[in-house]
């Protein structure tokens, strides 16, 4: 497997509905341009449309521990991947988990087939994720979410020290680097401290010409 980029396009006005089907569009070109692995994370509503138009992967942003039933609110796993989802975010810093939810969680996307990527924000709860054999964690230190100012520079050593705690704990384990990312050289000192890839989001929404971000983006991949 190469490097990846998921940009989750959260609940920004720039990534809802027809803007976001538009953004998800520009993702694909730029990944058939250059053969990055690109993923967006896209709200509920918009998976289905997206992924009926769109080759690149789409996941969820979040799924509950939830199953079939009267969970009025929730969000069903199944019902994710029914309307095209084949994977999702779980415990974004925006909407914590308990650890028994995050590992029923990774559990359920296993059993359907769909990729899990567990969010944390420090050595140890990466390390704690990694024990649960989810198919990414992605370190986020909360403070720089939206910040610009990217952990890779910033706090390089939670990068280099996730990787190593993660890898020990779980040798398969890809490690995904969040948090200020917005630039090329950003990615490329991720990759360098140990880091398979990046999870963004405003660095790419945000951005006047997102389709020239990511381009950047995908050279430090």
């Amino acid at each position: 497997m190469g490097n990846v980029i998921i940009l989750n396009f959260k609940t920004y006005e720039e990534s809802t509905g027809d803007k976001g089907l538009k953004l998800a569009k520009i993702c694909e070109e730029v990944a058939e341009e250059t053969g990055a692995e690109i993923i967006v994370a896209a709200q509920l509503s918009d998976i289905y449309r997206i992924s009926q138009v769109v080759k690149i992967p789409v996941y969820a942003q979040h799924i509950d521990n939830i199953k079939y039933g009267s969970s009025t609110g929730h969000v069903l796993a199944e019902a994710a991947k029914a309307a095209g989802a084949t994977g999702s975010l779980i415990n974004h810093s925006e909407l914590r988990l308990k650890l028994a939810d995050i590992e029923a969680n990774v559990e359920k996307l296993l059993g359907l087939s769909m990729t899990s990527v567990v969010c944390t924000n420090n050595v140890n709860t990466t390390k704690a994720a990694a024990a649960l054999k989810p198919d990414y964690v992605a370190i986020e230190p909360p403070e720089l979410i939206g910040s610009g100012i990217s952990v890779s520079k910033a706090q390089p050593d939670i990068i280099s020290g996730s990787v190593e705690a993660a890898k020990k704990v779980n040798p398969q384990i890809r490690v995904l680097c969040g948090a200020g990312i917005s630039t090329g050289e950003d990615v490329r000192k991720a990759v360098e401290l140990g880091a398979c890839g990046v999870l963004l989001a405003s660095g790419v929404i945000k951005a006047k010409d997102p389709r020239a971000v990511l381009m950047d983006l995908v050279e430090g991949v």
